[in-house]
């Protein structure tokens, strides 16, 4: 069994210790640094000063994008089982067409 990591992420220039399993480690790091980099859009586009309202903006942006992609996968799967039951509605009339 691997041991647990120590790490500190810095996060809107705080630090935040950490213990994490090793192959957490490349995930959270990618992470805080995509939620640095849109702090630092959010401040440059819209001129906010508070970090809490930055942050509550960066939430907002990132929960957005989950839900999205929820919604999206929902989309896909539910064209997907569509599309294989005309598929198997075909075959079924084929068959029963086609028996001898």
């Amino acid at each position: 069994m691997s041991e647990n990591l120590k790490i500190k992420l810095s996060i809107a220039n705080r630090l935040y210790p950490l213990t994490i399993r090793p192959n957490q480690e490349q995930g959270l790091r990618l992470a805080a640094q995509k939620i640095n980099e849109t702090l630092k859009q959010f401040e440059e586009s819209y001129s906010v000063k508070d970090k809490q309202d930055v942050l509550a903006m960066c939430a907002l942006k990132f929960a957005t994008q989950l839900e999205q992609s929820y919604i999206n996968k929902e989309n896909t799967n539910r064209e997907f089982e569509e599309r294989l039951n005309k598929i198997n509605n075909q075959l079924i009339n084929y068959f029963e067409t086609n028996e001898e």
